[in-house]
């Protein structure tokens, strides 16, 4: 019941093709959605970036308990302007402290920056781009590493199919030589050499089984979830091969391993001006409003009656301004940084030119793999036509007596050899074809050709 029951799930179990196979991978695969929200990230960075354009508006209000010995009323720093407070200096200092309050409210508004804010925002949109960049590249190595998967799994399903047949075809063999050693026309090596062969072709099978099933589960974690049964379909895969010449002689320039390359060099140049840009001053519009109250009485250094009247506000002041701003001592460093960067900048333009250098070798090694593979495919049938031939002779002649066992076996193998490379050179037709299309950086090259 249990062998029925896995049976009719495969049954009822729905066949992908290729495209399926594809559109699954990119939706359910983990890291492509690591990389989405990378993306994600890198456009809440611009965001944030974009919000040193706005006035800084900082406002606060406190309570505090204090002495007064030099200072009417102190209070705690506001992170923007502060209004100080001082007194006269007392011939002895007093213990005693008073309530006061304190309240406040600035605004700075960075007027002129000579493009320091908007270097900063240009290095995040250049992150947001690289990022954009390598989620776009990362689908489209993962379409195909998916794609070439497929195709092995393919093409091991094809071996599992051969193999049965070899093992199928040996079994009826040693059942012929059994029977011919027992009725004592073939001698009894004969059966010996007939069990190896058998044997041979079992263990065949086994090793071509195991490696269908461990293709699959590759296939299956590349589309997102693992799972030991996932029917593909074979499509045309085995037994048409693509038409005619149709990739062009140099890589593209939307390559997307080339854009992601060229991508970190814009992200390093963006860096090395937001580094120049930051030695350079800063003009800022400025205006502080404040209010104020003492436990300390307006007229001469003493107390108030009622040191709780200050916790409320007595007095009020407001100021407005312009404020420029230069470190000039952070020029020397900021100098040394952008020569810094600089060298950055050429780094990321020779790993650009190195990852061309190797696309263009990768392509062209692709060529020159896809033009032999295409020869190896055309040549196989002939081969296996032959293969066939000899053996339907070999296993003839011996039938007849006018050869021995070892002679056929030979044939057994040749045809085997044969029926396996003539799958796999088609094959690899399709392989070589997906590398140069990989190579290229446009899958359609490969996917146009797909029935």
């Amino acid at each position: 019941m249990l062998t029925m029951s896995v049976l009719t799930f495969q049954a009822k179990a729905q066949v992908l093709n290729l495209n399926q196979v594809v559109d699954q991978s990119v939706r359910q695969y983990p890291f492509l959605k690591a990389k989405q929200a990378e993306v994600s990230s890198a456009e809440r960075r611009v965001q944030a970036s974009q919000t040193d354009l706005l006035p800084t508006l900082i406002v606060q209000d406190q309570y505090t308990y204090a002495t007064s010995n030099s200072l009417n009323g102190s209070f705690f720093p506001n992170e923007g302007t502060n209004i100080s407070t001082s007194g006269g200096v007392r011939a002895t200092n007093v213990s005693q402290a008073s309530f006061g309050s304190f309240t406040s409210a600035s605004i700075e508004w960075r007027a002129i920056t000579f493009g320091r804010i908007k270097a900063n925002i240009g290095v995040a949109k250049a992150d947001l781009q690289r990022s954009q960049v390598d989620y776009e590249n990362e689908i489209f190595q993962h379409q195909v590493r998916t794609i070439d998967s497929y195709l092995l799994l393919l093409i091991n399903q094809k071996l599992v199919q051969i193999q049965r047949s070899n093992l199928d075809r040996a079994q009826t063999f040693k059942r012929v030589v059994d029977a011919g050693v027992r009725s004592g026309m073939r001698a009894g090596v004969d059966s010996s050499l007939a069990t190896a062969e058998a044997v041979r072709a079992r263990l065949l099978l086994l090793g071509s089984q195991q490696q269908e099933q461990v293709q699959r589960l590759r296939l299956s974690e590349l589309a997102g979830q693992v799972q030991a049964s996932m029917p593909v379909d074979s499509m045309s895969f085995y037994t048409t091969l693509p038409n005619g010449n149709f990739l062009s002689d140099s890589i593209s320039p939307k390559n997307p391993t080339l854009r992601l390359f060229q991508s970190q060099i814009n992200l390093s140049a963006a860096r090395s001006l937001s580094t120049q840009r930051s030695g350079m001053p800063t003009i800022s519009l400025v205006g502080v409003g404040n209010a104020r109250g003492s436990g300390f009485s307006n007229q001469g250094d003493i107390f108030q009656a009622n040191q709780l009247n200050g916790l409320g506000y007595q007095v009020a002041n407001y100021l407005v301004g312009v404020v420029a701003r230069w470190n000039l001592t952070n020029l020397i460093r900021t100098n040394r940084d952008y020569h810094a960067d600089q060298f950055l900048v050429e780094r990321s333009r020779q790993l650009f030119n190195t990852q061309r250098l190797q696309i263009s070798r990768q392509y062209q090694e692709a060529e020159t793999q896809y033009q032999v593979a295409l020869e190896q495919a055309r040549q196989a049938p002939v081969q296996l036509q032959a293969a066939r031939q000899a053996y339907n002779q070999a296993k003839s002649r011996y039938e007849s007596g006018l050869t021995d066992l070892p002679t056929l076996l030979q044939s057994v193998l040749t045809l085997n050899r044969a029926e396996v490379d003539g799958y796999v050179s088609v094959s690899n037709v399709w392989r070589f074809l997906l590398l140069k299309a990989a190579a290229e950086g446009d899958l359609s090259l490969f996917m146009n050709q797909v029935k």
